[in-house]
């Protein structure tokens, strides 16, 4: 076979050598995007676990410990004098007593990234914020029903889709335990384009 050949006489790459090459460094760039993927999708996870669902059992292992609701009442960490059985739309990025009952109990307060239970920063595709969990009482436009639930605002939207997979089984901000809020958002259930003007929702997580 014919080698190419420089001034000095030593031999070049042959067509064979550097197609092998080109296939070699296809090969590390696709396991580098993929191993990108996988990390994105880590963090989503690390968010899930430790937040949402953190504050989620958080509030499940505080109603079979006492018998009582998390945020509702003062004696619960909640505002109101006396619980009703509905969150006080209690912010925790801004209170310490829903914690205080957290720990009077026995339970461990969710861990976040911030130092403060609360909230998280989390680095979107697009933008990267941090969000503010509340246990807040909300109505449902879809269906007409008032939840407990885990209100979460400025939540980058890939996240808040990727997240409402998790949860859901598939991607509709208007249905399930999982969706953005309004729950009226759009009439196909769509969330918006994460690249788009709406880079951040805030979105309602049902506690049952």
């Amino acid at each position: 076979m014919k080698n190419l050949s420089g001034s000095n006489g030593e031999k070049g790459f042959t067509l064979i050598e550097l197609a092998i090459v080109l296939v070699i460094i296809g090969l590390i760039l696709g396991a580098v995007l993929k191993g990108k993927d996988l990390i994105e999708s880590a963090k989503i996870k690390k968010i899930y676990t430790q937040y949402v669902q953190g504050w989620e059992l958080a509030v499940d292992n505080y109603l079979d410990r006492t018998g009582q609701i998390l945020g509702d009442g003062k004696a619960n960490g909640g505002t109101a004098n006396s619980p009703d059985g509905y969150f006080d739309n209690v912010n925790l990025g801004n209170t310490s007593t829903v914690q205080a009952r957290l720990k009077a109990v026995g339970l461990d307060v969710p861990v976040t990234n911030t130092g403060n239970s609360g909230t998280y920063s989390i680095d979107g595709k697009y933008t990267r914020r941090t969000v503010t969990a509340y246990l807040y009482y909300l109505p449902s436009i879809v269906d007409g029903q008032n939840y407990n639930t885990l209100y979460i605002v400025n939540m980058p939207t890939d996240v808040a889709i990727a997240l409402d997979t998790i949860i859901d089984g598939s991607a509709n901000d208007a249905s399930g335990l999982f969706r953005r809020y309004p729950d009226n958002s759009d009439a196909n259930g769509v969330w918006p384009d994460a690249d788009g003007t709406t880079k951040v929702v805030n979105v309602m997580y049902i506690i049952k």
